[in-house]
């Protein structure tokens, strides 16, 4: 076998590792080499995957995670058989996720159509209805769409990750490129391939040492409720809030915003921290400049109505350093706001203000 071949059956071998793991009771499965996956990986409660030297990749034309919680039902996309708790995945030496170059076409305008699954089959990592979650020393490559998704799920720490998403665009002429052109979203071949999203019913998360690049938002915070599948992934008992998370020391480049947080229509996202920062898209190959670090709000209606003032609040941001359009962007109400430390390079506005204007025209197609 040649050097950095993948291996096929990778999803079989993990859970075997993970097995013998439970047998022996160490609950530690330690992974090595390059495998391509074909079906997620199932992680219960109570197991550390720790990923040395390891490479794994989604099979060519697959449409699958790598990782989820052993009690997310891949097939109804939600966890109607309760929590999973203390699940830890952390890298030693290299650890790559990577979702494959050859991009497999599945995005929020294909998915359910012409034989395509859900666009969330393309997540790295997906992870529902969990208390106590790691995520750690890792990079992650070539989303397809969002590379780690959690929806109502605690205390959980995401840190020392790296991202390298997709860079390609199709020019005019059918033919591809390397770096991505902000004026040009529509040459983008991998559209919306966010890092790190907590999505609703999320709380008590902190997120830290995050670099790379990520043609989408690098880190969201968003609460809307029925967006995409929302009540897919809950009950109408789990709550919806995000609250108490901190993000800090984060250097990447991201064609929207370093940090996103929206909510409309009901559900409130508050005490959040925001520091240290560093918008680095004017010296990243993958993308000529960003727009955002912060954006909070947004004139497209993902719901009814704006959050209010005491739907949205308790945010502080400390130190950030801006070089694409904005530094802030905010929409909406806004309660309790707390700005410190806001450095913008040459042509960047520091802020850019729509919290008077009203939602957009509902559209019909989704974004992405």
């Amino acid at each position: 076998m040649a050097i950095n071949e993948f291996k096929k059956d990778g999803s079989k071998y993990i859970s075997e590792k993970i097995a013998e793991a439970i047998k022996n009771g160490s609950r530690t499965a330690t992974i090595t080499g390059f495998w391509d996956i074909d079906e997620p990986v199932r992680l219960p409660s109570d197991i550390c995957i720790v990923l040395e030297n390891c490479h794994l990749r989604v099979a060519t034309g697959a449409f699958t995670n790598i990782f989820v919680n052993e009690k997310f039902n891949t097939e109804l996309g939600r966890t109607p058989d309760g929590k999973d708790r203390n699940i830890t995945i952390k890298g030693k030496g290299f650890a790559i996720l990577d979702g494959n170059e050859e991009y497999n076409g599945l995005s929020e305008r294909t998915q359910k159509k012409n034989g395509f699954p859900e666009v969330y089959k393309n997540n790295l990592i997906i992870f529902t209805n969990v208390d106590g979650f790691s995520v750690s020393d890792i990079e992650c490559r070539n989303q397809g769409w969002w590379a780690m998704n959690f929806y109502y799920s605690s205390n959980g720490y995401v840190g020392n990750v790296k991202f390298q998403a997709n860079d390609t665009r199709i020019d005019e002429n059918g033919k591809r490129h390397k770096g991505l052109i902000f004026e040009d979203y529509e040459s983008t071949l991998v559209k919306n391939a966010d890092g790190i999203n907590l999505r609703v019913g999320c709380h008590d998360v902190v997120i830290e040492n995050i670099t790379g690049f990520t043609e989408d938002d690098t880190i969201a915070l968003t609460a809307v409720p029925d967006e995409y599948f929302e009540k897919e992934f809950g009950n109408d008992e789990m709550p919806l809030d995000i609250f108490n998370v901190t993000v800090r020391n984060v250097r990447a480049s991201s064609y929207c915003s370093i940090v996103r947080i929206l909510n409309q229509g009901g559900p409130k996202i508050h005490d959040v921290l925001l520091e240290n920062l560093y918008d680095t898209s004017d010296e990243c190959p993958s993308l000529n400049h960003g727009c955002n670090v912060i954006k909070i709000g947004d004139l497209h209606p993902y719901a009814e109505r704006h959050a209010t003032e005491d739907e949205n609040y308790n945010i502080t941001v400390r130190n950030i350093y801006a070089c694409g359009v904005n530094a802030l962007k905010l929409t909406g109400g806004i309660g309790n706001l707390s700005l410190q430390g806001i450095e913008c390079k040459a042509g960047t506005k520091m802020f850019q203000d729509d919290r008077g204007k009203p939602l957009g025209q509902k559209l019909n197609k989704k974004l992405g």
